[in-house]
Parts: C-alpha cells; sequence; structure tokens
C-alpha cells in the first residue's frame, strides 16, 4: 500500500499591479485626515451648543428663520382680532397662508375653496 500525499496547489503570487493597489488603499492621504478631523470637529461643536438651553434656543431660531425664507412656515402665526383686506396685506404680515378656523380665514380670500387661503405663488 502506498502513501498518497494529499493535493496541495501551489500559492499564487499576486501580480505587481494588484500589489501596488493594496498598498496604496492601505495609505492615509492629509486629505482624508484633515477632513474625517473637520467632520468631528463640527459633529462635537454643533453638540456642545445644543447641550445648552441657550444654544437650543438659538438652533431653534436659526432653523425658524431659514423655514421661513424657503417658505416652509409661517413668519407668525394668525391671533384673534386678525383681519386683512386681501392677500397681499396677509402676505406682508407673514401669517399666509391662512388655514380654515384660524382667525383671519375668510371665504373671499380663498379663491379654490379648497380651505386655504392667501396660497402661496409658485
Amino acid at each position: 500500500m502506498s502513501f498518497k500525499k494529499p493535493f496541495r496547489a501551489d500559492p499564487m503570487k499576486p501580480s505587481p499591479q494588484y500589489r501596488r493597489r493594496r498598498q496604496a488603499r492601505k495609505q492615509y492621504s492629509v486629505g482624508n485626515i484633515l477632513g474625517a478631523a473637520a467632520a468631528i470637529g463640527l459633529v462635537g461643536g454643533i453638540g456642545s451648543v445644543s447641550l445648552t438651553a441657550e444654544g437650543r434656543s438659538r438652533i431653534a431660531k436659526t432653523a425658524h428663520q431659514a423655514a421661513v425664507t424657503f417658505g416652509w412656515a409661517r413668519a407668525r402665526a394668525p391671533q384673534a382680532g386678525d383681519y386683512w383686506e386681501g392677500c397681499d396685506s396677509a402676505r406682508a404680515a407673514g401669517t399666509a397662508p391662512i388655514y380654515r378656523g384660524e382667525p383671519g380665514y375668510r371665504t373671499e380670500m380663498d379663491g379654490d375653496n379648497d380651505g386655504i387661503a392667501c396660497e402661496p405663488h409658485y
């Protein structure tokens, strides 16, 4: 009876091109390191500001101002006793659009009778 060795393939030697690519992946560039440091600093700075009540209110004000600027929110909510001559004056006061049931809503200002008076122009 003869003893047969198990088959073992010779290990393949990677090509020089593969080795260069693999080495390049391991290196960290200065740009990557600075970018990561900037991102960590930004997250840490925002996190530290949001820990205080003053910081949270400042962030909320800035977010509200941005929402008003882009038309996602009203600058001022309608209050009891509001009466606007037309949509131009309601927009100038920052209360437009006015929804049905809110102070200052009138059917005359709602042209398409969908419950939203002084809709924004697009």
